[in-house]
Order: structure tokens, then C-alpha cells, then sequence
């Protein structure tokens, strides 16, 4: 039977949670004499692996030593869009005067209740990564540690599993930061913060990549005085500058206090307040808060793994390492998920799974660098971004231009009272798309049209000519394919064209 693990609070959806993803009754089976696959790690990638490759007919062991499901079902994607979803529909009920609405004043949010939602959704999504899902799909699940101990055999919980290729799919987790303080002093990580009941009501965030800035945003929603912190001299520094500066207004609307360019020189506890003491242009300054959040930084899930007997090389920070086809030094053993990747989504996860399906089973050259990756901060409003950014375009010498259209032109952003964000597209020779960059309330799902179309290789001529229904926000994509159009018209163009039509008069 499998160790029995707890999830805080352990209420009826916890439980349900548990009893899906790691029960406790759980019997692992006799392995097989030998597998087609192993899979070490039942996140996104491992369940992908598992279930396509049984669903072609391999033997096939799946290795959980945690929760089944992974960061993104238990302590990443599921709970903290829950949360942000819980955070806009406040938002939405606090800015509601501005389309005629009266709210009685002293409209509040319960924070166990948003809580205790999201666990309930949570567990009500979990049978979708059960362990019995997975024996039912033909997949031997085992539950415990597992560890390599031969060049083809890996050890679970006392037994020893052969296999003809085995997978690496353990994930990350959070970083452990060098700030002086911060472990004596208790902080949260995604791995904690979901287990909350009630709302801090100071709170410090450390880092303002995606997590950070979408966390600030949703607890300042709620009503925490937050304070966020950041090296770099802005929010969000990977994404464009224009799309991020348009994202802090917004969350300095919500209330979040932001302190970029900041050095974080030690925490230390006073009573019952925990103080977070920083710099900023050389001055010394401080927060005081009840909780502190800590949000930058993944480390990869190596240790205990026994890499080293099989000779797969691998770096502590940096992962697993693999070639293209995530085939790693030792050529029996592969990887696939945030173990390897720089790109820690679970879209990528599922993309990569699928190209180690391939490589494994049918002896595929499916190329990990031949795929096109969108990603989406889920701020309010979403940033999107998939290809090349401008700077990256820079560096590596690629003519393009650039094409903007502002959401206060669209009809519908205008209806919606959503006009802060707009669809900024690099295009190249004949109308390439190299990369776009979309910031309005859904970008995440307006982003895709453009994805498609560079893996379709389709140019933006080609969206112009496509109909969008009228009036949605995507239809600023199909402005961005006119706009395109309209500097085809140049000059010389245009006289041609004038001859034209006096000639056939």
C-alpha cells in the first residue's frame, strides 16, 4: 500500500482529491516482465506519455511518488486560475457602476469561500488524473519513489521494473531564494499558498514574472494591501515592454504596490509581523506584512533518481539534459517536461510528451525545436505572446515591421469597456508572421488564430482575408491583417493602380 500523504485543509474536497490522486488504499501491481516504457513522474508530461503510448498497445509503468496530476492539477494551473477567476468576477462586480449598475456599497469578497470553491473544483476535475483513470486505461501505476538501478531496470517500492525505454517526466518545483531570513522566517510558494483559509491581510510578493503578477493582482482583488518586488526595472521583463507597462497600470489600479528595480537584503521577524528590507536607488526601505509569497524561480526535480548510475548528465539547476529529439546522454532514457525544458507550461509538457511517444515507440526523429510555443500570463488584463519577440528579431539580424492595433479602435472592446491592450504582429518578407504579442482580456484565447498560422506557415495577408465575426476582440487581428495590407499601397503602387482605372474608364 501506498504511503498516505495529506493536502491542507483536509475537508471532504481535499480528501476527494487525495483519494483520486494518491489514495491511500492503493495496491502497486506485479510488474510485467518487461516494459515498452517507464515513466518516472505523473505531471503533464508523464501522464501524456503514459496514456498515448497505452493507447497504442505498449506495456506501459507509470512512477508517482507524490500526487498524480502533478504542479499543474494540485498546486499550479487548476487552483490559481480558480483563484483569478474568482478575483476578476469581484473586479467585475467593483468597476460594475461604469455600465449602469448599482452594487450596494460594502460588497465584500468571503476568502474562505473562494477557498473552498476552488477546492471543490479542484477535486471535481481530479478523476480526469486518477490512478484508477490510469489502470483502467491499461497503465501499471505505481506509487512511491522510483529510482534507477541498472541500465534497464528501475526500482519502485521494493520492486524492480524492466523496461526497453524509460522517461524522466519528474518536474520542477519552487526555488529556495538566498535571501537572508527568508527560511528561518516562513514564506509560501505555489505549493502552499492553495492551502490558505484565510486572507493575509498584509502580503509581500517576491518576483513579478507570471506567478507573482498574477497572484499580486488576485489577492490585492480580495482585499490584501500587497507589495510586490522585483529586480529587474520592471514587471514581467521577458514580456514586451508595452505589454507589461499596460498590465501594471492595471494591477496599481487593483492596489498592488509595486517596488521594481529593489534589492531584497534580508527578512527578519518582529512579533508577530514579518519584514521584508529592501533597497531601491541606494535607499534602505521596508514592508511589513503577515505573509510572505514567494514566486520566481523553478528547480528541477533531479535528486533521488540515481542518474548518475545510468549515465544520464544532468545539471542541478538546469535539468535533465537532452538533444532534439529529448533523447538524454544515455540513449535508452528520455525526458520530457519541465525536467528539460525552459518552456515550464503544461501545453509544452503535453507537446513534448507526444514527441517522446514517437522517438520511444516508432523510432521517430520528431524534433522538440520544430514546435511553435505560445504562452499567456493570466493578468487581468492576459498577456499572449507566441515566435519572436522585437529584440530577438533584433539580435538576429531578421528584417521585419512591426503592425499595432490598439483595442480602443475595436467596436467590441469599446462595448466591453475593455479597450486597455492591444495586438502588436512582427511580420517579415511577404508577410511572414514572426511573432505577435496580444493584451486584452482574453488574449490567451485569441492567441491561437495567430499560432496557427505560423505553423501553417499562413502570412497575415491570409488573416486579413479571413472573416471574422462581427463584433469580437479577435477581430483586431484581422484590423492588424489590413493594416498590413495598407502598407503593401506604397506610392509607385498607388499611381500604378491610378493609371488602371483612368485606363479602363
Amino acid at each position: 500500500m501506498s504511503e498516505p500523504l495529506q493536502i491542507q485543509p483536509f475537508d471532504e474536497h481535499n480528501q476527494k482529491l487525495i483519494a483520486n490522486v494518491h489514495p491511500s488504499d492503493w495496491v502497486n501491481p506485479e510488474p510485467q516482465p518487461r516494459y515498452n516504457l517507464v515513466v518516472i513522474g505523473a505531471g503533464a508530461a508523464g501522464l501524456i506519455t503514459a496514456a498515448g503510448a497505452a493507447g497504442l498497445g505498449a506495456k506501459v509503468a507509470l512512477i508517482e511518488r507524490e500526487f498524480l496530476g502533478g504542479d499543474c492539477l494540485n498546486v499550479g494551473c487548476v487552483p490559481s486560475k480558480a483563484l483569478i477567476r474568482a478575483a476578476r468576477a469581484f473586479a467585475n462586480v467593483r468597476d460594475a457602476h461604469e455600465f449602469g449598475i448599482e452594487v450596494p456599497a460594502g460588497t465584500t469578497v468571503n476568502f474562505g469561500k473562494v477557498m473552498e470553491r476552488m477546492r471543490r473544483l479542484r477535486a471535481s476535475i481530479s478523476p480526469n488524473d486518477s490512478a484508477e483513470r490510469y489502470r483502467k486505461l491499461g497503465v501499471d501505476v505505481y506509487l512511491g519513489s522510483g529510482k534507477f538501478t541498472g541500465p534497464d531496470t528501475v526500482e519502485v517500492g521494493g520492486k524492480s521494473l524492466r523496461f526497453k525505454r524509460a522517461v524522466i517526466a519528474t518536474g520542477a518545483r519552487a526555488s529556495k531564494l538566498p535571501i537572508p531570513g527568508l527560511a528561518e522566517t516562513g514564506h509560501l510558494t505555489n505549493e502552499t499558498v492553495f492551502s490558505l483559509t484565510e486572507l493575509p491581510r498584509r502580503l509581500a510578493v517576491i518576483g513579478a514574472g507570471a506567478i507573482g503578477c498574477e497572484l499580486a493582482q488576485s489577492f490585492a482583488r480580495f482585499g490584501s494591501q500587497v507589495t510586490l518586488l522585483e529586480v529587474a526595472p520592471h514587471i514581467l521583463p521577458v514580456e514586451d515592454r508595452d505589454a507589461a507597462a499596460l498590465v501594471e497600470r492595471s494591477m496599481r489600479k487593483d492596489g498592488v504596490n509595486i517596488v521594481a528595480d529593489c534589492k531584497i537584503t534580508g527578512i527578519e521577524t518582529q512579533g508577530a509581523e514579518k519584514v521584508v528590507k529592501y533597497t531601491v536607488g541606494g535607499k534602505a526601505a521596508e514592508a511589513r506584512v503577515d505573509e510572505i509569497l514567494v514566486g520566481v524561480g523553478r528547480m528541477p526535480n533531479v535528486e533521488g533518481l540515481n542518474l548518475e548510475a545510468v549515465g544520464v548528465a544532468f545539471d542541478a539547476r538546469e535539468g535533465v539534459k537532452v538533444n532534439d529529439r529529448l533523447q538524454t546522454s544515455n540513449p535508452m532514457i528520455y525526458a520530457a517536461g519541465d525536467i528539460c525544458s525552459r518552456y515550464k507550461f503544461t501545453h509544452m509538457a503535453d507537446a513534448l510528451a507526444r514527441i517522446v511517444i514517437q522517438n520511444t515507440l516508432f523510432r521517430g526523429r520528431a524534433k522538440a525545436s520544430a514546435l511553435t510555443v505560445p504562452w499567456c500570463t493570466f493578468t487581468d488584463p492576459e498577456i499572449a505572446h507566441v515566435g519572436m519577440y522585437e529584440g530577438d528579431l533584433h539580435k538576429a539580424g531578421i528584417a521585419f515591421q512591426t503592425i499595432a492595433q490598439p483595442l480602443h479602435d475595436v467596436d467590441r472592446a469599446i462595448l466591453d469597456g475593455e479597450t486597455e491592450g492591444f495586438v502588436k504582429v512582427h511580420v517579415g518578407k511577404k508577410g511572414k508572421l514572426l511573432g505577435a504579442t496580444i493584451v486584452a482580456s482574453h488574449a490567451g484565447d485569441m492567441i491561437s488564430e495567430i499560432t496557427l498560422a505560423i505553423v501553417g506557415q499562413l502570412g497575415l495577408g491570409t488573416i486579413a482575408r479571413t472573416i471574422h465575426p462581427y463584433p469580437t476582440q479577435a477581430e483586431a487581428i484581422k484590423r492588424a491583417g489590413d493594416a498590413y495590407n495598407r502598407t503593401r499601397l506604397t506610392p509607385l503602387v498607388k499611381s500604378l493602380f491610378a493609371k488602371w482605372l483612368a485606363w479602363t474608364r
